[in-house]
């Protein structure tokens, strides 16, 4: 699944490996789901060097965006309801201008629902494990002002900087951010959580459409 938002582009792939973390053997049955990051080199400025080359660790940065991938996609999914089964989520972003956590998660959620047809394809699945799509949005504070869906260099310029996933059903399952100069009004933050929900309902009706739902 490629998605692409204005100028940021990441390619999402969902790949079944038929074994599950040795910890699950004992604390529960089902499948487990799991997700990886990864900027590749050429896609921002300046070029940035490859995640585990020449024993280089993974970033901080990747580190965080793919335990938020993890999480907002494991709050759609019923795990019990896998077989023994761990769904790798893929993220590689090719080319940044902003918003690439949020746009990898809009396209895992789709790439995940076909990885799950294939399941269901081979008779795996005892019941649909899928709740629902979810979807994610950057919002933030630029002049003073609410703005959605920041770009590169709005986002340096931003007073704060949020970004908000949301279930289909408009419920919330996450919402990362802070400021990054001064403290922000309870008021702000409502502000930006009312454009940031009709703004998921978009992208979920553009998942739908995806998926011919």
């Amino acid at each position: 699944m490629l998605v692409e938002c204005g100028k940021t582009k990441v390619l999402c792939t969902v790949c079944v490996q038929d074994q599950v973390p040795p910890w699950m053997y004992k604390r529960q049955a089902g499948g487990w789901l799991t997700a990886e990051y990864s900027m590749l080199p050429g896609a921002g400025q300046p070029r940035k060097p490859r995640d585990g080359r020449t024993g280089r660790p993974l970033d901080g940065r990747s580190f965080e965006i793919q335990r938020l991938i993890g999480r907002a996609l494991r709050c759609a999914v019923d795990l019990g309801a896998l077989p023994e089964v761990t769904l790798w989520v893929d993220c590689d972003v090719l080319a940044a201008d902003g918003g690439t956590r949020t746009a990898s998660i809009n396209g895992s959620i789709v790439a995940l629902y076909d990885a799950l047809l294939w399941l269901e394809e081979q008779k795996q699945l005892p019941k649909w494990p899928l709740r629902g799509l979810v979807s994610a949005v950057s919002v933030g504070i630029v002049d003073g002002q609410p703005l959605l869906d920041l770009d590169y260099q709005e986002d340096n310029a931003a007073e704060v900087d949020l970004n908000v996933v949301f279930a289909a059903d408009g419920r919330l399952i996450e919402v990362q951010g802070a400021a990054e100069k001064r403290p922000f009004a309870m008021e702000q933050f409502q502000a930006m959580l009312a454009l940031a929900q009709p703004a998921c309902a978009q992208v979920v009706a553009m998942q739908r459409q995806a998926l011919g739902l």
